[in-house]
């Protein structure tokens, strides 16, 4: 073992605590079928835990008791799995629109024994209007503008899209504005979550629906494939 990955193994320990068991189950359902059926690069499963699994965990900050949580464009259940291991408290609906994701996703929520999550194969447009959520979640699937065109009307008033994004969260954002006013965004702001020391800090884009119904949610999207996570920086404590 190398001196990352004993180092990401200890943090993972301090993080996940109890449910550390089921990320593992999981780390090894990514090295396996999800690298055999091309959801993984090979060259990522060295660096599973560093750079996915720890990179989802301060997402859970984020999220209340009891809350139900869409995973838009899952993929291969990142962050969405993350935080159905970590939060058996919270509802997590899967949603991904590829068959091959699909069934992984299936075959993983069966295999890991979670009670809490389901899939739903699905564009994001596809839900508007038939199912609203309190939270969305998003990693690695598009852009701010095009994003919130999808995951805002799956909202209720009030509720939030969490977007994990790297250092130019901040400059995405700000781009973003005009099309989030549009959509009649209550708020917006990066939020810095987890922890430097443990591996787990992240840049997450929080942007809360506002009351007003979304009528021009299509219209400001693009299609895509594989949809279905306007102020400064704040921070949150680490939760353990």
């Amino acid at each position: 073992m190398t001196v990352a990955a004993e180092s990401a193994a200890n943090a993972a320990a301090s993080v996940f605590g109890s449910a550390l068991p089921g990320l593992e189950a999981y780390a090894e359902l990514l090295a396996g079928p999800g690298t055999e059926r091309g959801l993984l690069g090979p060259r990522e499963v060295p660096r599973l835990w560093e750079r996915h699994l720890l990179n989802c965990a301060g997402l859970s900050e984020l999220v209340e008791d009891g809350q139900v949580v869409l995973d838009l464009g899952s993929g291969a259940g990142l962050p969405g799995l993350v935080l159905a291991l970590q939060r058996a408290d919270v509802q997590v609906v899967l949603v991904e629109s590829l068959q091959r994701r699909a069934t992984f996703l299936e075959e993983a929520v069966a295999q890991l024994g979670l009670r809490n999550t389901l899939v739903r194969r699905a564009r994001a447009e596809d839900l508007h209007g038939k199912l609203e959520v309190d939270v969305v979640t998003a990693r690695a699937v598009a852009p701010v503008d095009r994003l919130a065109g999808w995951a805002l009307p799956l909202l209720r008033p009030g509720g939030r899209m969490l977007a994990l994004k790297g250092e130019q969260a901040a400059t995405e954002l700000a781009a973003a504005g005009p099309v989030l006013q549009r959509l009649g965004a209550a708020s917006s702001a990066v939020v810095e979550v987890g922890s430097l020391e443990l591996g787990t800090h992240a840049r997450i884009v929080v942007v809360e629906r506002g009351s007003a119904q979304i009528a021009t949610a299509r219209s400001s999207a693009r299609p895509s494939p594989r949809p279905g996570g306007i102020s400064g920086p704040s921070k949150r404590k680490n939760r353990r």
